[in-house]
């Protein structure tokens, strides 16, 4: 038995979220751009997100969820709480199943995942980030409603769904005869590497899967070290809008402390310049909370030199103005 057969999501979860999202989610492929191999001096794989339904990877893990609600429960909607990706996939899985859903997002989120979100037909409503509690805001909607509040992270069903980007990277390498050496994805409350960590070690379980965050909001990486999970005590704001999560959910923790390898994380600028490099040589677009991992790398944050690497760009969802400024 694999070391993820007693933990809260399974590999055969996964398997089983995999056939919910196939009729409506993109199987994205898995790119080998030499540029990157021959910079990092590795074999480098990137598995691009960007090219998901609504632009991310939370697409799988709403579409998974939502499915999952009874029949008899779906006229009561759904609720969310997000800063733009988990918004949009949500609004889109509702939109497909004939839901309501509503969406809570902070104030100062970007224009453009606010407007898209509305574009699928959520209802959208703002709170501001420093004095509301979006996950109170949420639940009282939803009691108010009897809707279901769909988390962005700490939700086996959201996990399982995620877990099939691991899925799809597990099968492409076996298929190229390729053992990856290592995994890196980012992570915000975690949901997503829990999935990938889960689907990619019952394939190979060797393979070292590695968090990659923002610099300073390393909660994942503080919590692996300590054994337990830790808040970051980042001041101010990041880029990556996508990853500010204070803390590690529990279940996505309880999978990532059993599975991870490590945290590496990467500056705002290092960042920008990943995002530059992506634009200019893998001719991607991917937000800033995408382009960390690869930011990492880049930046030697570990030694890949002789290895098999996969690099998870999970969105790419980012205001124009935002982008243009960063790639010139």
């Amino acid at each position: 038995m694999s070391q993820s057969q007693d933990l809260p999501v399974t590999p055969s979860d996964i398997d089983a979220a995999a056939k919910v999202i196939a009729p409506y989610a993109v199987r994205t492929p898995l790119l080998s751009p030499a540029v990157l191999s021959e910079r990092l001096g590795a074999k480098v794989f990137i598995k691009p997100e960007l090219l998901q339904r609504t632009g991310s990877f939370k697409f799988r893990g709403a579409f998974n969820k939502l499915s999952s609600i009874p029949i008899a429960a779906r006229g009561n909607g759904v609720v969310a709480f997000s800063s733009g990706n988990h918004a949009q996939g949500v609004a889109a899985a509702a939109q497909i199943l004939g839901m309501h859903a509503t969406i809570v997002m902070p104030s100062d989120a970007p224009l453009s995942k606010r407007e898209r979100t509305k574009g699928y037909g959520a209802e959208v409503v703002l709170y501001d980030r420093d004095r509301e509690d979006r996950e109170a805001i949420a639940r009282d909607i939803a009691g108010k409603r009897g809707a279901t509040v769909v988390p962005p992270y700490d939700d086996p069903m959201v996990i399982a769904g995620q877990g099939t980007v691991g899925r799809e990277i597990a099968e492409d390498m076996a298929a190229l005869g390729v053992t990856p050496d290592i995994v890196v994805a980012p992570a915000s409350g975690g949901g997503l590497i829990a999935g990938i960590a889960t689907a990619v070690k019952a394939r190979f379980p060797n393979t070292a899967v590695i968090v990659a965050e923002p610099k300073d909001y390393d909660d994942h990486a503080r919590s692996l070290r300590a054994g337990r999970r830790e808040a970051h005590n980042a001041k101010g704001r990041t880029i990556c809008d996508a990853l500010m999560a204070d803390m590690p959910g529990q279940i996505t923790f309880a999978i990532n402390s059993k599975l991870l390898a490590q945290g590496i994380s990467a500056s705002d600028e290092e960042v920008g310049q990943a995002m530059a490099f992506a634009f200019r040589e893998l001719k991607l677009v991917v937000e800033p909370g995408g382009a960390v991992g690869l930011a990492a790398l880049l930046n030697g944050r570990i030694d890949v030199r002789g290895k098999n690497v996969v690099i998870v760009l999970s969105g790419g969802n980012v205001d124009a103005d935002l982008y243009a400024r960063l790639i010139s």
